[in-house]
């Protein structure tokens, strides 16, 4: 049934790939919400209030790590998880790190491994928690980056 395991705003330029991601989530039960960069996503992200967004890094007008710093920097979306779904260099990741991005998926991906993110970071909601590794997605962890078959550690330290 849509909406009964939380609500997620995925973010990517290619129409292609936001709906890709939009039918593999929405099949596990998902509601979900897209836009197009994220100058759309700031908007669209106070309005519908999404459990977990999404954020490709190379998009028009505002990219996703630009986004998840100002989501990061708002009182009203703070806590709110956030992960990037996109081919990135290792920089990307390093400042997808220092602005507050919570996990990590690299494009092409496999839509279990969406799936298994979105549901980790639905899960730790505004509390740290730890999960299983994935072959492409994890979540940052102090310390050195997790290899492709390493555990799912979350980031956040800030939260109870």
């Amino acid at each position: 049934m849509p909406g009964t395991s939380g609500r997620v705003l995925v973010v990517d330029d290619s129409e292609v790939i936001r709906q890709l991601i939009r039918v593999n989530l929405e099949l596990e039960g998902f509601e979900v919400v897209t836009a197009a960069d994220g100058a759309e996503c700031l908007e669209v992200v106070r309005r519908v209030r999404p459990d977990v967004v999404t954020l490709d890094v190379v998009m028009p007008r505002l990219d996703g790590l630009k986004t998840a710093a100002r989501l990061r920097a708002s009182a009203e979306t703070r806590a709110l998880p956030i992960a990037i779904v996109s081919a990135c260099t290792p920089a990307d990741l390093d400042r997808g790190e220092s602005v507050g991005v919570d996990g990590y998926l690299a494009k092409p991906f496999d839509p279990a491994d969406l799936v298994a993110l979105v549901r980790r970071l639905l899960r730790q909601g505004p509390a740290v928690g730890a999960g299983g590794g994935g072959p492409s997605g994890y979540a940052f962890g102090g310390g050195e980056r997790p290899g492709p078959s390493a555990a799912f550690r979350s980031r956040r330290t800030d939260r109870p």
